[in-house]
């Protein structure tokens, strides 16, 4: 794996371990199947148990909670390699971990935290985040679904697109307006008049489940609602949760692409030498090399903010910005190294570049988080409205 400026120096024994172990799985488990699973259009159910044996969803979170109690080092060490799989394997424990755990450790009550941390961590339950709307993507205040108070709780009414995991799950963490404040909710399958379709004909994440959440006259009990956070606070606290995690996972991305252009611009022969002796071919590689590397340090130090509890959301937007921008264009660069051959699923190559151009675009695209920075370095907001 590409580490040309020794960062295993900077790593525990500890963070070491995690690496290596993510890495085993998806060599043994995930590598193996994800080009049939993305031809097939299908997510690999079956590894959801193997995943959280070992410990994939809620590293973070306390053991007493069925986390595993790590830094955010090896959180993002795990994305890394997950994504050097696939970008869906590592959507689905990014979905798990910081979209459905994270909220309901966070702002969950005390019986919502022990009813479903627990069996979210196990593999036992699955879990996705309804945020995005039809007609409310990178403008999320502007989102119509909402909750009207009843004697008994809540009735829920509106819908959610592009939600990962959706129609598996068996918990959903909704954010709705009641009142007119956003709150959240956790709506479980089987409700009446709760519906989430899958989404087909996608050409990206196609090893992913991805789909619409429809609620019709939902009715939800009192205890349903998230108590500790109203506001679009909680639900913009859990997308910078997730944008670290993805910060982490297209580097490993970029770095399956590196490897594969590596070798093979080393076997590849064309006017009776490798095409990894002209000068071009080096010249991509070298960028690709400098790219990667500078994207292994920017992770690295904003997980060290993050563990000391001084991370700012535009620091997060700084590197997920810069990293999925990075992983894209390598991938696309690894591509022309393959030739013709770059399109066939024997290299992994157009495989993460599809994903890629989802991953740049969910979760904050690269433009809404160039306007986050821009504010924060100039002071003046250029949103519109």
């Amino acid at each position: 794996m590409l580490d040309f400026l020794n960062l295993d120096e900077l790593l525990t024994d500890e963070e070491k371990l995690v690496r290596q172990t993510v890495r085993d799985f998806v060599d043994h488990e995930v590598l193996p199947i994800i080009e049939h699973a993305a031809r097939e259009g299908t997510f690999p159910l079956h590894l959801v148990k193997k995943m959280a044996e070992i410990g994939l969803f809620g590293i973070t979170l306390p053991q007493e909670y069925g986390g595993a109690g790590l830094n955010n080092v090896c959180y993002g060490l795990a994305m890394q390699e997950l994504e050097r799989g696939d970008s869906g394997i590592r959507s689905f424990a990014s979905v798990q971990s910081s979209l459905v755990m994270y909220p309901i450790y966070a702002f969950g009550s005390e019986e919502q935290k022990r009813k479903w941390l627990p069996r979210l961590a196990s593999g036992d339950a699955i879990g996705c985040f309804g945020l995005t709307e039809p007609d409310a993507g990178s403008n999320p205040s502007a989102m119509i679904t909402n909750a009207k108070r009843t004697a008994n709780g809540f009735v829920l009414n509106g819908a959610k697109m592009w939600i990962t995991n959706g129609t598996l799950a068996d918990v959903a963490v909704v954010w709705g307006k009641l009142d007119g404040v956003v709150r959240g909710f956790l709506v479980e399958k089987g409700m009446k008049g709760f519906t989430a379709p899958e989404m087909k004909g996608k050409h990206s994440l196609r090893a992913s489940v991805t789909s619409e959440l429809v609620f019709q006259d939902v009715e939800l009990p009192e205890a349903s609602m998230l108590p500790g956070v109203e506001g679009m606070k909680g639900p913009l606290s859990c997308l910078t949760q997730a944008r670290y995690g993805i910060s982490w996972g297209v580097v490993g991305a970029a770095m399956a692409c590196y490897d594969s252009s590596l070798e093979y611009a080393k076997s590849r022969i064309q006017f009776d030498r490798p095409i990894a002796g002209f000068q071009l071919t080096q010249d991509k590689l070298v960028w690709m090399l400098n790219e990667i590397t500078k994207a292994q340090l920017m992770c690295m130090r904003v997980a060290q903010i993050k563990d000391a509890g001084t991370l700012r959301p535009q620091h997060v937007s700084l590197v997920k910005r810069n990293n999925c921008e990075m992983a894209l264009t390598i991938a696309r660069m690894s591509r022309e190294i393959h030739g013709a051959n770059g399109i066939l699923d024997e290299y992994p190559v157009m495989r993460h570049a599809a994903n890629l151009e989802s991953v740049k675009t969910y979760e904050g695209t690269h433009e809404m988080h160039t306007l986050i920075l821009g504010q924060d370095i100039t002071g003046l907001a250029a949103f519109a409205g």
